[in-house]
């Protein structure tokens, strides 16, 4: 069965939406990395947080979506990924949880060793959110030890590669078989490097480009000049040994090339001093990646790693015709608006951030007087 243009377009929309999530969330995890470390006191921690006060819980929207679309669109792609990838998975919504926390109760009480806490949690989670979605997007493009079968008395019992086509119905299934340490291979391990480096400079770009000339400014662009070479010598490492290795499509050579373009046109911006032409070419890296990802895997949702007859398609994943029509209407109709919230947003909080205009005083309740239900 061929891909209609129906599930082709919300294979392209699903990846916009991942690309709103990266590109956007992305310097909100570089800005928790490099809370503990780039900042050097407490008023140049508030002004990293406030510059990412009004957009980090907004840009969460692009992945809950990514993620209803998914489910919505192609639901088997949902269910084996999802079920694969579980642990990682809840790993990934645990550090989240913790960064929410980390984000909105640092505020709360107002002693150094209550702030300092959580700003290292903060640290800790962004970190480790930036590796692990590195390494499922390689994962992706990889391939995982996905096979078609089902389980009987919990036993696997897998469908032959010749028969696979003819024996997929409510009994067999995709299934990944390999567990959580088959996820782990130098690939995507690379891959996860890959991906801290450039959330870390695209975390100090956004840094450099909403804080005013001073002190902390000029760290956060030296810092930005200092890791912008070395990720992309790992984004180059990567992309040719995805493409070289794992790729479906030769044509992916295209976004590959736009990729390196976008971030050596950034890395030559950031050695100029212009932090902004600079950070927009960094997000259009990253945008760029993203695409370069889903060529990669086109026209499968989900490659095997076990024989290519295993892989899942996206013909195979996806949900009814009139399912996606449903949704494509509703697309239609909120997307542009979240659009164009987002674009208010951040016309709105444009302004940079004076790290003087901070106020010495910290806002919080005094923990002695927490019992006595007294605020400061």
């Amino acid at each position: 069965m061929d891909l209609s243009f129906i599930q082709l377009l919300w294979f392209i929309l699903i990846a916009i939406l991942f690309i709103g999530y990266v590109a956007l969330e992305g310097f909100g995890f570089g800005v928790g990395i490099l809370l503990k470390g780039l900042a050097r006191n407490e008023k140049e921690r508030r002004a990293a947080l406030n510059a990412i006060g009004p957009h980090w819980d907004g840009n969460e929207v692009w992945l809950i979506t990514a993620g209803g679309a998914m489910f919505a669109a192609f639901p088997e792609w949902y269910a084996t990924m999802f079920s694969g990838m579980y642990l990682a998975l809840v790993l990934i919504l645990v550090c989240l949880i913790f960064r929410i926390c980390a984000l909105e109760w640092r505020k709360m009480i107002n002693t150094e060793r209550w702030r300092n806490s959580w700003d290292w949690i903060n640290s800790t989670v962004s970190l480790l959110v930036a590796i692990l979605w590195g390494v499922a997007f390689s994962n992706l493009v990889q391939g995982m030890q996905i096979e078609v079968g089902h389980y009987e008395d919990g036993a696997f019992q897998a469908v032959p590669v010749d028969q696979v086509n003819t024996s997929l119905d409510a009994v067999d299934k995709h299934f990944l078989t390999g567990g959580f340490f088959s996820l782990l291979t130098p690939f995507t391990v690379l891959g996860g490097v890959m991906m801290l480096l450039l959330f870390i400079s695209h975390g100090a770009l956004f840094l450099s480009i909403k804080t005013v000339a001073g002190d902390f400014h000029n760290r956060a662009l030296a810092l930005a000049k200092n890791t912008m070479a070395v990720a992309i010598v790992a984004v180059v490492a990567w992309a040719l040994w995805a493409q070289l290795s794992y790729t479906n499509n030769a044509i992916s050579w295209i976004p590959l090339a736009l990729t390196a373009v976008a971030f050596v046109a950034a890395w030559f911006f950031v050695q100029k001093g212009s932090e902004v032409k600079a950070f927009v070419a960094h997000f259009i890296g990253l945008a760029l990646a993203v695409v370069f990802i889903w060529f990669t895997i086109f026209p499968d949702a989900m490659k095997s790693a076990i024989d290519p007859a295993y892989s899942l398609t996206l013909v195979q994943a996806s949900a009814t015709a009139p399912t996606q029509t449903i949704m494509t209407i509703a697309a239609l109709v909120f997307v542009p608006i979240i659009l164009g919230y987002t674009i208010w947003a951040y016309k709105v909080f444009a302004k940079r951030i004076d790290v003087s205009d901070i106020p010495e005083q910290a806002t919080g309740i005094d923990f002695k007087q927490i019992r006595s239900f007294d605020n400061v």
